[in-house]
């Protein structure tokens, strides 16, 4: 994602789809991230996160700034 942003990415869509578990260096990565994409002036997309993710993301009161799809398609289509 570093590289993405290196090269001027700023609307990234993160499949979340095998990804069991998040921890706090996880929702680091993701908020640096979230950071990184808005300040460039985009944004970051969350797709099929598993429900122990978006627990996670709610206790730490992070889920409110991500949007969240169950499809990579949807969240593409968002960006228009």
């Amino acid at each position: 994602m570093e590289d993405l942003l290196g090269s001027g990415e700023s609307r990234l869509v993160l499949d979340l789809g095998e990804l069991a578990t998040v921890d706090s260096s996880g929702i680091g990565l993701f908020s640096k991230f979230l950071t990184a994409t808005k300040q460039q002036g985009g944004s970051l997309k969350l797709v099929n996160p598993s429900k122990f993710v978006v627990q996670t993301l709610k206790l730490v009161g992070l889920l409110n700034l991500f949007e969240v799809f169950s499809d990579i398609p949807a969240a593409v289509a968002s960006f228009v």
